[in-house]
């Protein structure tokens, strides 16, 4: 995958622009079906549920993925630079902070 291509740089950035919830929800709707956006999703909460060392078996019957894409997302995710590892722990991390300020 070229990721320097005009048109890859320009959905990059576009991404990058994204302020809010709201406009990330409008944009990615826009932008794909409800299926993507749902597998999308699924494929997100399997690299949640590999990186808390749940069974593929328990992440295939909890999300409906198949075996092929559970073993892809866990190659993507065990790689040295995976994006989903800097997303999972971002999402973790300021969902503590949010807890504390709860707290506090």
């Amino acid at each position: 995958m070229n990721w320097n291509n005009k048109k890859n740089k320009q959905l990059i950035n576009a991404i990058l622009t994204l302020k809010t919830f709201d406009e990330a929800k409008r944009f990615l709707r826009d932008l794909m079906t409800e299926k993507e956006i749902e597998e999308f999703s699924k494929r997100l909460q399997t690299a949640e549920m590999l990186n808390a060392k749940i069974s593929y078996s328990v992440i295939e019957q909890k999300t409906g993925m198949s075996s092929t894409t559970v073993a892809r997302v866990s190659k993507w995710l065990n790689r040295k630079q995976s994006g989903y590892k800097i997303i999972i722990n971002r999402l973790h991390h300021n969902n503590f902070v949010q807890a504390r300020k709860k707290l506090s």
